[in-house]
């Protein structure tokens, strides 16, 4: 079994602070095997931090998180950027195009751009695999709903730290039965479901000093824009 952070965020996203070396080092630090940076729509980051991640002794997974028009989607193992904007039906479409697999992450959280409120139970179910274990959680309500939609549903179950600063790598990992130690036998484990879940909450005041580093940068980078 490979212990791998699949939703992780660099300097890159609109809400992320650190450079993918900092992810990187935290990362390997912590005994993960693997790690995806899955920036909000933008790959960059994800690529560079892959082609350095074999100088960390880890398996870079390329990435990112998608805002589809019903909400966040994890792409991995994709070549180029997703689009943002698309449906959800066609951002699976162009994920799986590039030979990728699509991951749902956090699907029943609104506040956090979850797609289960904006698409059926059946477009939910055609995902490659749902992140049941979000470490950001409030009460944890939304990752159980996660868990039993994807028990029901049979589909494979990720985990994700959805960390925006480089401390919280590792935080909720994936384990996932890999034939040989790289990114496509670990992107096919999980589209078989040879995954298990292992995590553990966010600290409140981390959760916090994230939400408004990110609204902070957010409103710099607007403020940029009208220069």
């Amino acid at each position: 079994m490979l212990s791998v952070e699949l939703h992780a965020h660099s300097a890159l996203s609109y809400d992320g602070r650190d450079p993918v070396d900092l992810l990187l080092e935290q990362a390997s630090a912590v005994g993960l095997d693997a790690l995806a940076v899955t920036d909000h729509d933008e790959i960059d980051a994800s690529i560079e931090a892959a082609e350095k991640a074999p100088d960390y002794g880890l398996v870079g997974i390329v990435g990112m998180e998608v805002t589809s028009a019903a909400g966040h989607v994890l792409a991995f193992g994709i070549r180029e950027r997703v689009e943002s904007g698309l449906p959800f039906d066609e951002t699976l479409d162009r994920i799986r195009d590039q030979g990728g697999i699509a991951v749902v992450p956090h699907p029943f959280q609104k506040s956090r751009h979850g797609v289960a409120a904006h698409i059926s139970d059946e477009q939910l179910a055609s995902a490659d695999a749902l992140e049941v274990y979000n470490s950001r959680l409030f009460t944890g309500r939304s990752n159980r709903q996660a868990e039993k939609f994807a028990i029901r549903n049979r589909l494979p179950m990720t985990a994700g730290s959805d960390a925006h600063i480089s401390e919280m790598v590792g935080q909720a990992v994936t384990e996932v039965g890999a034939d040989e130690r790289s990114a496509a036998a670990i992107l096919e484990g999980i589209a078989d479901g040879r995954t298990s879940v292992v995590g553990k909450r966010t600290p409140w005041r981390v959760s916090l000093r994230q939400f408004g580093g990110g609204a902070k940068r957010r409103a710099l980078r607007a403020l940029d824009a009208l220069r």
